[in-house]
């Protein structure tokens, strides 16, 4: 398994009053950080009192991928993964279309993994080039009116009676099952399915999966539509870690994804957090520099640079990571993710010439997938670029990449590169286990608790309130 390699060069640099040797000084404090990470797995585990500085504590997502894949190897298709495998062929085989309500962590994860490991224009393939399985959308997320009509219109002419090419089905996410947005979309998108289904209860029942909390509304809820299958999330595992539960790996599997061999890219990052040290350990590594560039240089601003459209998804889904892990007691870095070339042509002019706030991490791809396409010649050469007739995309692709990096030191203006090898599932795993480990030790290097996210709750309560308690012309009683 190639693994994931963080270069800081670009960063540890006298011109930022930074040298190599200090990542080495605070070897010491990430030691003790990636400690403490260990034993608050280790405390979720022993089912001993948590103590209220440590509350809440979900660290159960750190020793999730050996767990699973430890029954995986005891027990195979009993197993969770089994069962979540024969969920996503059972879906695959029954309908053409999946809908995947939620919210936040209950989808933001999924959505990187179809955007990283599918064909870029999945849902436009016709069935067998999409080897059978259906297309994915995602709703829930949003109370976008239009958004959801628009989605629902998509869906009205499926019946089931024309055959597996007209069927959907849904996959509902909520741990609770109380977050507004993805109960009000499950209720919409629960009565179309019913009429696509002629009002054939056993049908829908079968077509709509549940991933969320042993107990809950949408657990009842569940029980009430009598759902042949549901999978529940783990108990210590916080919706922005939950990725590696059935709330990301059931939409894999609905895809046909490797979700094995996702697993096994998340747990060698964690025997890698676990054993090697302060300059090769990529987890100790990434947070180290990071610390160091805002606490000395004033980088509050975290830029991660992803080159590649395939990884913005994976950017959005690490943005809300680090918002609501370290955004508290008025600390915490802004993330920001960008996509290049493409956002050179806007906001690399303020990366370039801004305030000098911003760390900027590269995120590369180091093997293509599809085989490289040339610039080619077209018989005209009012381009000028038949001197380039025979560079691909992916060469190109590296000139910007180093073109930018020069740039933007030549300006003083830090950059670190990280390198995945290739954006199939078990790099996948890698990347999602190691932005989490490293989210988490942070934390605890700065003593924030990593876990909950008590701002989020205040804006739903006062949502609540107001629709609760506002008639509908807006006035108040």
């Amino acid at each position: 398994m190639e693994p994931l390699t963080y270069d800081p060069s670009g960063v540890l640099d006298e011109r930022y009053g930074l040298r190599p040797g200090d990542l080495e000084q605070l070897g010491a404090r990430l030691a003790k950080a990636r400690d403490e990470v260990l034993d608050d797995v280790r405390l979720g585990r022993s089912g001993q009192p948590v103590p209220e500085s440590k509350q809440p504590l979900d660290a159960a997502f750190v020793d999730l991928p050996d767990q699973l894949l430890a029954e995986w190897t005891r027990r195979q298709e009993a197993s969770v993964l089994g069962r979540i495998r024969a969920s996503g062929d059972r879906l695959a085989r029954t309908v053409d279309r999946v809908v995947v309500l939620g919210i936040g962590g209950s989808y933001m994860g999924a959505r990187a993994l179809f955007e990283a490991c599918c064909h870029p224009y999945h849902n436009e393939l016709d069935r067998e080039r999409r080897h059978g399985r259906p297309r994915l959308y995602f709703a829930g997320n949003n109370v976008d009116n239009d958004a959801t009509r628009g989605l629902l219109d998509l869906l009205t002419d499926c019946q089931w009676d024309k055959g597996v090419a007209e069927r959907w089905g849904v996959v509902v996410i909520s741990k609770s099952g109380g977050t507004l947005e993805t109960a009000v979309a499950f209720r919409q998108f629960l009565s179309a399915l019913r009429a696509s289904c002629g009002g054939d209860a056993r049908r829908v029942a079968d077509l709509v999966v549940p991933v969320t909390g042993p107990s809950g509304r949408l657990a009842e809820l569940a029980d009430a539509i009598g759902c042949t299958e549901r999978f529940v999330i783990p108990e210590g595992v916080g919706g922005r870690f939950s990725v590696l539960t059935a709330v990301g790996l059931l939409p894999a599997a609905v895809l046909g994804l490797d979700i094995v061999a996702l697993l096994e890219g998340a747990r060698s990052v964690n025997e890698r957090f676990e054993s090697e040290p302060v300059g090769r350990n990529v987890v100790l590594d990434y947070t180290g520099v990071c610390h160091l560039m805002e606490e000395r240089q004033g980088a509050i601003v975290r830029v991660l640079s992803a080159w590649s459209n395939r990884l913005e998804a994976l950017g959005l889904w690490y943005d809300q990571l680090l918002a609501e892990s370290l955004g508290k007691q008025q600390r915490g870095a802004l993330p920001i993710t960008v996509v290049n070339t493409r956002d050179l042509h806007s906001r690399g002019q303020q990366h370039q010439e801004g305030r000098r706030d911003k760390l900027i991490t590269n995120l590369v791809v180091e093997n293509v997938r599809r085989d490289p396409l040339p610039v080619g010649r077209i018989g005209w050469d009012h381009d000028r670029l038949d001197a380039l007739s025979d560079r691909t995309l992916p060469e190109i692709m590296a000139a910007a990449l180093a073109g930018t990096n020069k740039a933007y030191a030549e300006d003083g203006r830090p950059t670190a590169d990280l390198h995945v090898p290739d954006m199939e599932a078990r790099s996948m795993g890698q990347l999602f286990q190691m932005f989490m480990l490293a989210t988490v030790a942070e934390g605890r290097l700065i003593g924030v608790n990593p876990y909950g996210q008590p701002g989020v709750e205040a804006y739903k309560r006062h949502m609540n309130d107001f629709l609760r308690s506002t008639p509908r012309d807006g006035q108040p009683d």
